[in-house]
């Protein structure tokens, strides 16, 4: 025992690094919503409202950082920690008038922005909170107060205000008021709620660890008064959120069984499912699928429920839709694939023409042989046959052009004269309507 004292003692040893005087006379500097905080709480307002605005992650990020709410929501910590009454009321003023100030100002915000998301995934984040949300705020809570209390004060304090996000909820219940739905509104207030009752009760165990100096004295009554009070608010907040969890795990789950039956219904002879589509609004939730297949046989439908019951799903949950397009989902992959092989076929249609355009280029230029070679023979009984070759007449010297050739080699059995080559020649050229024309009589 004394030897793991010995070398666990100084790794979890915080007297020495800590700095508690300094750490309540901090908080309570950041606690007051004057002069600077006053000007950046109100930048981090326009911040945050536009970040949700775009659905951007780092700019809502930067409100994060940016904002100064955590002052007042440790200091209700530090005072409930310390029994000091009036640093409890002058925390929760000023926390107050900041959420009322950012709510007021991200709901006119929202009324005159001209850009309006079909999709604002960042605001729907905000309106559903869970237990793993409690716990993201409690131990952040944590790991804000130890950060503060410490001498040499680090980087931690960022992350605990990216982590526990308290301006982008605020700015969402401007969105909700703005837009006149209050499952959006009252979501993002509940998530609000967790997130400062949660880094406060942190604070409020954390300064009673850590040794902080209380103010006024409590006695029993008082101690017992106000430990009855902070359990009866965690219990108010954190009910809802664990249902909440609960609810997401269990779709969570029926979502991943859901994929796994549609694999195997697909390894089912030709009951190909082509999508599907999960309605988590009933209780319990279901799965509607969309099948190429017009009729399900007796036997087809027996399988596919026994696949169905291997992963948990029951038969009042499947809805099937054979031969018909599914919405949502479905429709994008069928139009996607739609145009796109409306997109090849253009493309090979192109492709098409532009051979036949060449093919055509070549018969056009297609000597008929047989035909010319009568023609010859008519005219100059001597010759007994001809060779003719087409090709390209290419210059060594690289400024002087190609040109096409056409070289007629006569064999005949009388030499024909000069005059008759020459003839010969100038009649092969018009008939072939190229100047490109030589004549070589063997």
């Amino acid at each position: 025992m004394g030897i793991l004292n010995k070398y666990l003692r100084p790794r979890v040893g915080l007297a020495e690094e800590l700095d508690v005087v300094g750490a309540a006379a901090n908080i309570k500097k950041n606690i007051s919503f004057t002069g600077t905080n006053l000007y950046i709480l109100a930048f981090a307002i326009i911040i945050a409202s536009v970040g949700l605005n775009v659905n951007s992650i780092p700019v809502i990020i930067g409100a994060m950082l940016i904002s100064p709410l955590m002052g007042p929501i440790i200091g209700v910590g530090l005072s409930l920690g310390t029994n000091n009454l009036r640093l409890l009321r002058f925390s929760l003023r000023n926390l107050g008038v900041m959420v009322l100030i950012s709510i007021a100002a991200s709901t006119l915000y929202f009324l005159l922005t001209p850009l309006k998301l079909e999709n604002p995934t960042e605001l729907l984040a905000r309106t559903n909170p869970t237990i793993y949300d409690v716990l993201i705020a409690f131990f952040g809570g944590f790991a804000g107060i130890v950060e503060t209390s410490r001498k040499e004060r680090g980087t931690v304090l960022s992350g605990v205000a990216i982590a526990t996000a308290l301006m982008p909820p605020l700015c969402t219940i401007g969105y909700g008021l703005s837009q006149l739905n209050m499952h959006y509104a009252l979501g993002a207030l509940y998530l609000f709620f967790i997130n400062s009752v949660f880094i406060s009760l942190a604070t409020f165990i954390g300064v009673k660890f850590l040794g902080f100096e209380n103010a006024v004295y409590a006695n029993e009554a008082q101690r017992k008064r106000i430990a009855r009070t902070v359990a009866i608010v965690i219990t108010i907040i954190i009910i809802p959120s664990v249902i909440s969890a609960i609810n997401i795990v269990r779709q969570n789950n029926f979502e991943r069984n859901v994929a796994t039956f549609v694999r195997n219904m697909n390894r089912v002879e030709n009951n190909l499912v082509y999508d599907y589509r999960v309605n988590h609004e009933n209780n319990p939730s279901v799965v509607e699928l969309f099948l190429t297949n017009d009729n399900l046989s007796e036997n087809e439908l027996s399988t596919a429920y026994a696949l169905a019951e291997e992963q948990g799903i029951k038969r009042s949950q499947i809805v099937m839709n054979a031969n018909t397009l599914g919405g949502g989902r479905s429709n994008r992959v069928m139009s996607e694939l739609y145009q796109r092989t409306e997109s090849i076929f253009h493309a090979k249609d192109s492709i098409i023409d532009t051979l036949r355009s060449e093919l055509q280029q070549y018969r056009n230029a297609e000597i008929d042989y047989a035909q010319l070679a009568d023609e010859i023979r008519t005219q100059y009984p001597a010759v007994h046959d001809i060779t003719i070759a087409r090709g390209q007449q290419i210059p060594i010297s690289d400024t002087l052009p190609q040109t096409s050739r056409i070289i007629v080699l006569v064999n005949d059995t009388k030499k024909l004269s000069d005059a008759q080559k020459t003839q010969l020649e100038k009649w092969l050229r018009v008939r072939l309507k190229t100047e490109g024309v030589e004549l070589i009589s063997e």
